[in-house]
């Protein structure tokens, strides 16, 4: 299957610099106005799953997750540039698809969860945005092991990520909290 993506988007991972920067600097501006909330009633107010991280771990590891997403797209577009398969080359627009794909869907989590305080909505967004990662890793992994390797953690993190926002959701009234809300 081949996923035909803008010019300008195969062009801004072909550069390492723009590849770490655009969901570095995008993920900054998603998450700047989330430290007014996580300091409010409501964020503190929440009841939380086991396995919650204090919130100073937050701003540590995104960075390192969005600069090391942003490099596997950089190597996934010269696996792609190297590809002599017609195969290969659909995998690695498939994955560099999902990589935007899933890129859209974490900057959108931030203005459901803490903007909206849209708990379940949020989850959905993480569950897709899991998904789309999974299934980019794995497309990618024979053709770039390194960017697999790149993407690791942040399956990881998005499992746990996940696990958090279900959690979350559940314990501060799931489906009935959801249901008064629409």
């Amino acid at each position: 299957m081949n996923v035909p993506l803008p010019d300008f988007l195969l062009v801004a991972v072909r550069i390492p610099l723009v590849a770490v920067g655009l969901p570095l600097g995008l993920g900054l501006l998603s998450g700047y106005p989330t430290a007014n909330v996580v300091r409010s009633d409501w964020y503190k107010n929440l009841r939380t799953p086991p396995g919650r991280p204090p919130r100073q771990v937050f701003p540590i590891v995104w960075p390192i997750l969005y600069i090391s997403m942003g490099y596997a797209s950089h190597l996934t577009v010269k696996a792609l540039d190297s590809a002599l398969s017609p195969s290969v080359r659909s995998d690695c627009m498939l994955a560099l698809s999902l990589y935007y794909t899933q890129l859209a869907l974490n900057l959108l989590w931030t203005p459901l969860f803490f903007g909206a305080k849209k708990t379940g909505t949020a989850l959905i967004d993480s569950g897709l945005m899991a998904a789309a990662t999974f299934y980019m890793t794995k497309l990618i992994a024979p053709h770039s092991p390194g960017a697999a390797y790149l993407l690791l953690p942040y399956c990881a993190w998005l499992s746990f990520a996940t696990y958090l926002n279900g959690g979350i959701w559940w314990l501060n009234g799931g489906p009935r909290a959801s249901a008064k809300q629409e």
